[in-house]
């Protein structure tokens, strides 16, 4: 279905032997939680990673990114997660941090270009995106509390946000406020940078993935300029569903790295380990597990490919991006569960990466909409026009 261009090919086996090559012998050293790579190696990997033109995968090419279309994105993610800090640094660093580069890319003013999006790329600023509060993050359309009232020229912001990641870390934040009634319409987005006034880092979330640091936002009579506006006023919400839409197809592809790094090792493991004076592998309730594995990494990447293919192509693909979600979120967890049993002792062991790797996508299926609220989703587009899947495609 998928036939993949001699340029994929190259930039794949490109970013895999960086991965095996740059990454895998510097994580031997480190600690098994470990989110960072020493400066020394960090600079030098970048260094790399910029020659080879894959610094900042996300931006487009009209802003001096490589401009990597969405299934070769994916098809990246997939070879990036490879390692045993999995969905986060060290290896995601040293391909750049663009994680709100596209929503400035296309909202942005002239003057917001140059003070955040040109320091964004060039790596000197980093965003936040601070939507989720501790009332929930699964229907900000009517749960959001953070208020901003005009005063002058200005808007003052007050409210509490929580589940932010790397907000200690960030120079500005995309913050999402309540400016109109309620309802999604009353929404607007603003750029906040973290020194200003009233804008505290409240703590630091620790959670049963301690890679990723979550924070809690308290905004108090936090005072942002009118120009700060990013896109329109009452426009916040679709600014916000457009980059968890678009971010949530990347996003799962990064959980089937996993799953295909967790299948190779447990294949490697199940043909050395013997049980019974044979390998574990001749034994069939073993062989069959491996081939659950192999049926879930499969359909998972079917699926995320689609919905790639999907907004590559100009389709609607809120219900594809929703599915893709659901498939690589939970099948993903499901094959490095099968292959922490396969390893027994050892797959819970430090010594390897299947028990971070297990923690870390717990989270992926809360993280970026949880599961429920894809079916969410994925239900109200049902109901609306069930045949739509094959009439697009007709």
């Amino acid at each position: 279905m998928f036939d993949l261009t001699f340029e994929q090919h190259s930039i794949i086996e490109t970013v895999r032997e960086f991965v095996r090559e740059q990454i895998w012998p510097l994580e031997d050293e480190l600690d098994p939680d470990e989110s960072r790579l020493p400066a020394g190696d960090y600079e030098r990997l970048t260094t790399m990673t910029r020659k080879m033109g894959l610094f900042n995968l996300d931006v487009p090419e009209e802003e001096g990114g490589p401009g990597i279309d969405l299934v070769t994105r994916c098809l990246l993610a997939i070879e990036m997660s490879q390692h045993r800090a999995g969905l986060y640094a060290p290896c995601y660093d040293v391909f750049g941090h663009t994680g709100q580069i596209p929503l400035l890319s296309a909202w942005a003013t002239p003057e917001q270009r140059e003070k955040y999006l040109v320091p964004s790329i060039e790596g000197r600023k980093r965003a936040a995106f601070a939507l989720t509060e501790p009332t929930g993050g699964s229907d900000p359309g009517r749960n959001l509390r953070t208020r901003a009232v005009q005063d002058g020229d200005d808007w003052v912001i007050n409210g509490d946000k929580l589940w932010i990641s790397f907000a200690h870390e960030a120079e500005f934040a995309l913050v999402f406020a309540r400016t109109g009634g309620p309802g999604r319409d009353g929404i607007t987005c603003f750029i906040v940078d973290t020194d200003t006034p009233g804008f505290h880092v409240r703590r630091i979330a620790h959670t049963m993935r301690s890679t990723h640091p979550a924070t809690e936002l308290q905004l108090e009579d936090v005072r942002v300029p009118s120009k700060n506006i990013l896109g329109e006023i009452g426009r916040g919400f679709s600014l916000a569903n457009e980059r968890l839409s678009r971010n949530r197809i990347p996003y799962s592809a990064g959980c089937i790295g996993l799953a295909v790094r967790a299948q190779e090792m447990t294949i490697e493991w199940t043909k050395m380990r013997k049980s019974f004076d044979k390998p574990l592998s001749e034994h069939q309730g073993v062989a069959w597990m491996l081939v659950e594995n192999e049926q879930d990494i499969r359909y998972a990447t079917l699926m995320v490919l689609n919905a790639a293919a999907a907004a590559n192509a100009g389709r609607p693909f809120r219900t594809e991006a929703a599915l893709a979600k659901i498939a690589a979120t939970e099948a993903a967890s499901r094959v490095v569960d099968r292959a922490i049993q396969l390893h027994g002792g050892m797959g819970v062991s430090r010594e390897m990466p299947l028990e971070r790797w297990y923690r870390e996508l717990r989270i992926r299926r809360i993280g970026e909409g949880a599961t429920e609220i894809q079916k969410v989703i994925i239900s109200r587009d049902l109901l609306r026009n069930p045949y739509a899947f094959f009439m697009d495609r007709a």
